[in-house]
């Protein structure tokens, strides 16, 4: 698995952002992603219990992400059309400002080290730099959903440039360098 100070693979994958066919589908490549702090979280699998919650978690917070220059991207070995179908399905998920990424060949997935042995990815998030470099990454267990709070204020502490004590809160000192 990839880990903090690694490069952050290339990618062209398909990311769905609406449940109409007519405007479901649009590109989602690494080159348009280039000197923007990035939040990449993995799932396992559309159609589950968990995920949702999750998916809808970083769809609720994701103005505070766009306050912090941070472009957000879930990704699932799902097909865009099973990504579709689930938007349609799942209240929740019916208007995420964010693509649900598809990466059915497996090869994102691959490359950051989070396919898990029956195919599917791993609950796995990762925070990239603008210079492309893995500033943190969290993997969790199957069934324990992540804490989007917890990745906000790692952003935060990241962001900050310095370095910053143990649940260090925007507004609070810094330890500075």
């Amino acid at each position: 698995m990839l880990i903090v100070g690694d490069e952050f693979p290339a990618y062209e994958l398909t990311g769905v952002v609406s449940s109409d066919p007519e405007n479901a589908y649009t590109p989602v490549r690494s080159a348009d992603h280039v000197g923007r702090w990035r939040v990449v979280f993995f799932w396992p699998l559309d159609f589950t219990a968990v995920c949702p919650t999750e998916i809808a978690a970083f769809g609720e917070h994701h103005d505070e992400f766009v306050a912090r220059e941070a472009l957000v991207l879930g990704v699932s070995t799902d097909s865009e059309y099973a990504h579709r179908a689930w938007r349609q399905e799942q209240p929740s998920l019916r208007r995420l400002p964010f693509p649900m990424v598809s990466d059915m060949r497996r090869d994102l997935s691959s490359a950051c080290g989070v396919l898990a042995d029956d195919g599917t990815a791993h609950r796995a998030t990762f925070v990239v730099d603008p210079d492309n470099a893995i500033q943190f990454v969290m993997v969790t267990n199957g069934d324990t959903g992540r804490n989007v709070g917890e990745v906000l204020r790692v952003l935060d502490a990241l962001q900050t440039g310095e370095m910053t004590p143990c649940g260090w809160t925007p507004g609070q000192a810094t330890l500075g360098t």
